[in-house]
């Protein structure tokens, strides 16, 4: 499909499944190469993240732990600024390396709230793994240590990403068609 509709949008495709692997086992061997021997705790930020998650840990080789959290800040296609957390973390990381995993990164607003959490509960390190960047939308001071892919600052849907909970089962990425 080179074209589909969501609600009252249209996109069009604009990442294919291939190229997003591609970037994703890239992300897995920097991951593998830092964090051989160190037993990370992997935090997934759900929903949006879950299909990265699932389709990095089949190249992630080093021992480690998952678990998951569940932030919100989009309605519709705009973030609202306010981090609601409807699943909490219910692991104790206290003196841990955690790699917060995350679909996409744009005005950075949820990291920045969930790496002060993380910092509060005293992890030992805290880095971000996304599999999307929007570099023009990002409007923090923090590194991002794992990249899959930069991006513009395009309204996408796919592979993990929504429009209203719609979308997110399909195996490429879609940006909007304005019009």
């Amino acid at each position: 499909m080179s074209r589909i509709k969501v609600h009252d949008k249209e996109f069009e495709i604009y990442i294919p499944q291939d190229q997003i692997e591609r970037a994703i086992k890239k992300v897995a061997e920097n991951i593998n190469r830092d964090y051989a021997g160190k037993n990370p705790l992997f935090l997934i930020v759900l929903n949006g993240a879950f299909m990265f998650a699932a389709e990095l840990f089949k190249s992630v080789e080093v021992e480690c732990e998952i678990s998951f959290v569940k932030l919100s800040s989009y309605s519709g296609t705009a973030s609202t600024s306010v981090i609601r957390e409807l699943i909490g973390l219910d692991h104790s990381i206290a003196g841990r390396n955690v790699v917060l995993v995350e679909d996409i990164i744009d005005t950075g607003l949820t990291m920045l709230y969930t790496i002060d959490k993380l910092r509060k509960l005293d992890a030992k390190d805290v880095k971000i793994a996304t599999m999307l960047f929007k570099p023009k939308a990002f409007q923090q001071d923090y590194a991002i240590e794992y990249i899959g892919l930069e991006i513009p600052n395009d309204f996408i849907v796919g592979y993990g990403l929504d429009y209203n909970e719609h979308a997110r089962n399909l195996p490429d990425i879609y940006k909007i068609v304005k019009t």
